[in-house]
Order: C-alpha cells, then structure tokens, then sequence
C-alpha cells in the first residue's frame, strides 16, 4: 500500500510564513510531521505555527535569513533542540522581481540569486548535512523557468536553473547515505505574488490559454507533490525535478492557445 504519511517525522520548511511554503507545513504537520517553520519574518512563522498548533499539530517557529550561513545554522540547531532530529527538509525560501535584463540593476540581479540559488545552497549543506548522519529527503522548489527561459526573468531563470544543477549534484553526493534530493517545478502558482505581478488579463491570456489542465496552480496543489518526496513512497526517488505545472511544459512549441 502506498502511504503519504510522515508519521512523526520532523520536516523544516523554509520560506515557512507564506504562499507554498506555509502549505507544505499544513500539510506536513495534517501528515503527522512535527514542523520547524522557518521565515525571514517572525511574525509570519508565528502565526502559521500557531495554526498548525490550533489544528493539534506540533510545531516551532523559526526565523533566519536563508543568505546569512550563521543565521541558518542557528535556525536549523534550535529546530532540532525543539522538536527532535531532522528527517526532511523542505527549500522553498525564494522571490521574484521581473525585469528586462538591460535594465536590470546589478544589485536586484545579486538579491534574487542570493535568495533563490545560494540560500538553497545554504539551506541543503547545512539541513542536509544532518539527515547524513540517518537519511532523509530533501526536497526544493524550483520553477519551470528552471526548464525554459522566461522573458524579463534572467535572475530568476538562472537561480532555478542552478538550482536543479544543486538537486541533481547533492542525489549523486548523498544517494549512497540514504538522503533523497528531489525538486518540484512549480507553474503558475495562484499567489498573492502572482496577482501582484499579473493582471487579471494577462493570466487569462498569456497563461491560462496555454496549461492543459486550464487553471492556475493552488499552493495546495505544489505541497501534495512535495509531500509525496518527503514520504517513504519515494524511496527510490532521487535527483528528480517534477514539473507540477498542469502541462504548461508538456508541449515545446505550444505558442497557440489551445482550443
């Protein structure tokens, strides 16, 4: 039988506060999963480990700045001095500032691969590095403009490119001691994000026209995915990186709306 449950795991998610990454901890802790939340904000890991708490679930708000080595560090000692060994680890820290890339100034190009590439980075060697000590999944979330490019997003496409670079090298590194490293590449994630950089009319035009499956991803959606790599239903998983994008990627040429 094929079980999702994480039974009583100890799973910390960074980017914790908001959007994907506080569904993953809903889910995480609905899945029996105690939950280290990690933001760079207190405020939004309080309050989404107050709801899991609300809800009978275990978990510890945490907060860091995914850039700073010592930051991490500290945040991923104190989540285990509160909750126990880590067993997952969920990299879901990032942010988005479109630009054309001739305007782009140097300093937004630094800041979003900062975040999304070497807070990655940070985040797996430091997490990652004790779930080699007992195994483990590790689990990242990367983006299909890790798969194709997008215009306006040179820094963003270039993290999530690098990211799945950092996926597919860690499989390699750590397979033979029992820690999994997986991706999820989200599509068009219905997100307070997403509706602040496109119109209405744009997601219907550009975006939806163009997904098979004819909506916008829920944050639910991307966590059910995730929670699959951080189950022992993928156990023999490892340096993948899963599209759950409705068949945005499906078809390489699909520039025509489909009927």
């Amino acid at each position: 039988m094929v079980d999702f449950a994480l039974g009583d795991k100890v799973v910390l998610v960074t980017g914790g506060g908001s959007g994907i990454g506080r569904e993953v901890c809903l889910q995480a802790a609905e899945n029996g999963a105690r939950v280290a939340v990690l933001d760079v904000s207190q405020d939004a890991a309080d309050a989404v480990a107050a709801e899991i708490e609300q809800r009978g679930g275990v978990a510890a708000a945490l907060t860091a700045d995914v850039r700073d080595e010592q930051q991490t560090t500290s945040a991923v000692t104190r989540a285990e001095e509160l909750l126990g060994p880590l067993d997952g680890v969920v990299a879901c820290a990032g942010i988005s500032r479109p630009a054309p890339a001739v305007e782009m100034p140097l300093q937004l190009w630094e800041q979003v691969i900062d975040i999304n590439l070497t807070g990655v980075f940070l985040t797996t060697k430091i997490a990652g590095a004790r779930l080699l000590e007992r195994g483990g999944s590790v689990v990242v979330v990367s983006s299909v403009d890790g798969i194709g490019g997008q215009a306006d997003r040179v820094h963003y496409s270039a993290s999530k490119f690098g990211v799945a670079g950092i996926v597919k090298t860690l499989a390699i590194e750590w397979g033979r001691r029992g820690v999994r490293v997986n991706a999820v590449a989200p599509g068009a994630v219905d997100t307070p994000l997403l509706r602040q950089i496109h119109s209405e009319q744009m997601i219907a035009d550009n975006i939806l026209v163009r997904t098979p499956i004819g909506r916008l991803s829920s944050a639910a959606d991307q966590a059910a995915a995730i929670m699959f790599f951080l189950s022992d239903a993928s156990t023999y998983v490892t340096g993948t990186v899963l599209p759950v994008d409705g068949g945005l990627t499906a078809g390489c040429f699909n520039n025509e709306p489909l009927a």
